[in-house]
């Protein structure tokens, strides 16, 4: 059993949301934490028509729920399936102390339905792809090439089950969550997204790739963070004294599925498409770690207009950080947070490479990649 890291805290009788993509495990962390939990399953067919048909009927069994269970959270999974249900929840919640943890892959239908959102009640967790730390005997090449979803990661045939990912999942079932007609244009979307993908954006080159207008194109970037299926990594903008640019980046939540959207083919050592899936991969770390450590630190990237550019920001003076997939880091490759240094002061100033043992140009770490996510994840680089 893997154990994840991230953890479902429940304070007094606080509600939790959890949310994730879908196939991240939410599922069964829930019942490995809670197994004894009352559990609402609106994926199972049955179970949806039955809540979906009278919400009312979630109120009355709650209600009825046995005292040796009444410690217990109620736990409902793909709640977004039902928004009418939060309703009695706070009811719940309010009039007899009900405690719930909310589970989901889709914030879009609870936002665009004007769902209630229980009043800033719930906390709120979310679940990415496994991650470094949760795997005993980590293989970077099978990350970056089968991605970190677990049923992907832990296959021996990964490709079948992503590109039915892609295909049922992201064209057929967010499209028609997000009331998409035109779903041939999203799948063109996806794939002219996948090519931007940790590029700057730009949104009407990618409209005219795909068919549609520029504020459609921004309304489906909007779908994909909505449904946690991908992220936007804005430009660090604090006081610059060179010109930045100001478009942001955006990275699809996992590298296996890039990879398909992409046909990039298997994925080799000192090949450029290693480097951008390795940079990917540490970008995936650094999310996963600014959530599940609480710390929330803001990530962001550094370019200006002379093209110098640094790949992550972590926190406002933390962390500037560069990501090379190389074994030999030479000056060259330190010239970007040298420029950033001569305007901003940093705690650290970190290259992160394929190298074999740490060391220091300067004021500048170069870190193999596991001892700077060992450093990450053990609180000795950012608190």
């Amino acid at each position: 059993m893997i154990k994840r890291l991230q953890k479902i805290h429940l304070i007094d009788k606080e509600t939790a949301f959890l949310w994730g993509p879908r196939q991240t495990g939410k599922s069964t962390l829930l019942k490995q934490r809670f197994p004894h939990a009352p559990y609402y399953d609106l994926l199972l067919s049955d179970e949806f028509e039955r809540i979906n048909r009278r919400p009312a009927t979630l109120r009355e069994e709650v209600l009825a729920i046995q005292q040796d269970t009444q410690q217990q959270p109620v736990i409902i999974d793909e709640v977004q399936k039902v928004p009418a249900l939060l309703d009695d929840i706070q009811w719940l919640m309010v009039n007899h102390g009900k405690q719930f943890i909310l589970c989901g892959s889709s914030a879009r239908k609870l936002k665009r339905s004007a769902a209630n959102l229980l009043g800033g009640r719930a906390i709120r967790y979310e679940l990415y792809p496994f991650i470094y730390k949760e795997l005993p005997h980590f293989d970077l090449l099978r990350a970056l090439n089968h991605g970190l979803l677990p049923r992907h990661y832990l296959s021996d045939h990964p490709e079948i089950l992503i590109k039915s990912y892609i295909g049922d999942y992201l064209r057929e079932e967010i499209a028609a969550e997000a009331h998409i007609r035109n779903i041939p244009a999203f799948g063109r979307f996806l794939e002219a997204a996948a090519f931007s993908h940790g590029e700057m954006l730009n949104y009407q080159n990618i409209a005219s790739e795909s068919g549609v207008s520029a504020p459609t194109v921004k309304e489906y970037f909007q779908i994909l963070q909505d449904t946690f299926i991908g992220r936007m990594l804005p430009s660090f903008r604090k006081r610059p004294k060179r010109r930045v640019i100001h478009a942001p980046k955006f990275y699809f939540f996992d590298m296996g599925m890039t990879n398909i959207l992409l046909r990039r083919g298997k994925i080799f050592p000192r090949s450029e498409n290693f480097g951008k899936a390795f940079e990917h991969f540490i970008f995936q770390e650094i999310s996963a770690h600014r959530h599940y450590s609480g710390l929330d630190y803001s990530l962001a990237y550094w370019r200006t207009a002379s093209q110098l550019e640094v790949d992550f920001i972590l926190g406002e003076h933390e962390i500037a950080l560069e990501v090379k997939g190389t074994e030999n880091v030479t000056p060259h490759h330190l010239k970007n947070l040298r420029a950033f240094m001569e305007e901003y002061s940093v705690k650290h100033a970190i290259v992160v490479a394929m190298v074999q043992k740490p060391r220091v140009v300067g004021n500048i770490h170069i870190m193999p990649w596991r001892y700077f996510l060992d450093q990450l994840w053990d609180g000795k680089l950012i608190k």
